[in-house]
């Protein structure tokens, strides 16, 4: 398995200990009871339970929470009984139960109008068996899940579920790593770079780079060609993310020009702001339900300030405002850019606690409880968060604006290029207003991890003290740092 290196080490120490007890009874440690995998869906939760049984040369139980959920009273509990009775007969060994939110999810959240609810029987019959009155030794439960908040309590405790790993998205460099196992079954030429891959695809979970890797290879076998090229990799990303392309699809003359202005207007103005996602290209061709799109490179932050949040919305509301001033006219087109917006402002106030007039507040519930039909604020705390979300939006329209008017002869340059090309990259935006103030959070990161590297080579070719040696020698072998890449190719930022 690639990627996924803190998990793997903690079901490693589980396996180790069926395989190597000793070691660690001599110090007075216990075998786990249980492990809980947290995290979302195709990050390789029951893979790594696939590889724990490849790996661990003990009985290995497989079963889906819904094997335990019956109609019929007293089935589910019967089942778990059955199950545990046999997994104690073949101790030790390891029993995996995949999606165990369907059996585990909290007592009394949904009361079936007083009738008996066989969900709870089986947990109840689940909890005993874990970890109840009887001995339950050499019985390891792995469980994996992606909704861990709405799990009852008693099952997360410890002597039950001792652990829980939580299973992330992969970082830029697992991609590398999942990329590499994937592309080992495929055809591919010299253009293809592992690394850009990675790069142009935040946010993507194993199975999504499977997905890419796959459908690059049906794209290349569609065109006849003897091997995957770079570019069958990119269309495959932009094939998964936004949709496929309808370039068939009828568009007048006026509607194409609207189009254009509007993603235009993203274009310039996101191009403006220091903490806007660096773009990578614009196009007008219908993808999906999209008419248009602009690509940009999510920044993977750890932390996200302020004005990052505020430059997200001001680039997002660039479409609209760019119909306003230039065609004098608004349309539906920015009904996915007003969704996010509204959405990313009551956040702002509501749950990051970043208003003026709220500060330091936080009505967000992290145990997944829900407020249900009654809300943590009054009606007059209501009346002002929407003021606040008022006029958050209201700033960052009126700023982007003021970016397009003073950027609106560029703005018409890139519109009338859109028309002409359909699309349009950063090359292009580049040559009408020159090279962007800042450079992206990864080129800074790529420029930092350069240096060291650099800086360890070079003096790893410097000749030792008292040695006489050519100086002209050894500045020939002494490697240049290694350059900074290009701004990869694109994840979008669909309308």
């Amino acid at each position: 398995m690639a990627g996924l290196s803190e998990a793997k080490t903690e079901v490693e120490e589980i396996v180790e200990f069926l395989k190597n007890p000793q070691r660690y009874t001599n110090l007075g440690g216990k075998i786990p009871k249980g492990a809980l995998l947290v995290g979302p869906p195709g990050t390789g939760k029951t893979l790594l339970a696939k590889a724990v049984a490849g790996e661990a040369n003990v009985p290995f139980f497989s079963l889906s929470g819904s094997d335990f959920v019956e109609m019929f009273v007293g089935v589910g509990a019967s089942r778990v009984r059955d199950l545990f009775r046999q997994a104690k007969e073949k101790a030790p060994c390891i029993v995996f139960i995949d999606e165990i939110d369907a059996v585990g999810r909290a007592r009394g959240r949904n009361p079936n109008m007083g009738s008996n609810d066989e969900r709870e029987n089986t947990l109840n019959q689940l909890l005993t068996e874990m970890d109840g009155f009887g001995t339950n030794s050499g019985v390891i439960i792995l469980a994996a899940t992606n909704r861990a908040d709405i799990l009852d309590k008693a099952l997360l405790r410890a002597g039950r579920f001792d652990r829980q790993i939580y299973v992330d998205l992969p970082d830029l460099n697992d991609r590398v790593a999942i990329f590499n196992v994937h592309l080992r079954k495929i055809k591919t030429d010299e253009s293809v770079d592992v690394e850009l891959l990675a790069r142009q695809t935040p946010g993507f979970s194993g199975a999504d780079i499977a997905n890419v890797c796959n459908e690059a290879a049906l794209i290349a076998a569609r065109h006849n060609q003897q091997a995957v090229t770079k570019q069958d990799f990119i269309d495959a990303v932009d094939r998964i993310i936004g949709g496929l392309e309808k370039r068939s699809k009828i568009t007048t003359d006026e509607e194409k020009r609207s189009i254009a202005v509007h993603e235009a207007g993203h274009a310039t103005v996101s191009w403006h702001l220091r903490y806007a996602n660096p773009l990578i290209k614009v196009t007008i061709v219908p993808r999906g339900k999209a008419l248009g799109a602009a690509w940009y490179l999510p920044e993977e932050r750890q932390i996200t300030p302020t004005q990052a949040l505020l430059d997200e919305m001001c680039s997002l509301l660039g479409g609209r405002a760019a119909e306003e001033l230039f065609l004098g006219r608004i349309s539906t087109g920015a009904a996915n850019d007003l969704e996010r917006v509204t959405k990313q402002a009551y956040a702002m106030v509501v749950y990051y606690g970043m208003s003026e007039k709220l500060p330091n507040l936080s009505y967000y519930d992290s145990t997944g409880q829900d407020y249900g039909f009654s809300k943590p604020y009054s009606d007059d705390r209501a009346q002002l968060i929407d003021n606040e979300v008022s006029r958050i939006i209201n700033e960052q329209y009126e700023r982007a604006k003021e970016i397009l008017r003073k950027h609106a002869e560029g703005h018409g340059q890139l519109a009338d290029v859109l028309i002409t090309r359909e699309v349009i990259f950063t090359e292009d935006v580049e040559k009408i207003f020159g090279k962007r103030q800042w450079a992206s959070r990864t080129e800074e990161i790529l420029c930092t991890k350069a240096l060291p590297e650099s800086e360890a080579k070079a003096s790893n070719t410097e000749s030792p003290a008292g040695n006489d040696t050519d100086d002209s020698e050894s500045d020939s072998n002494t490697p240049t740092p290694p350059p900074v890449p290009q701004t990869p190719p694109p994840v979008p930022d669909k309308k």
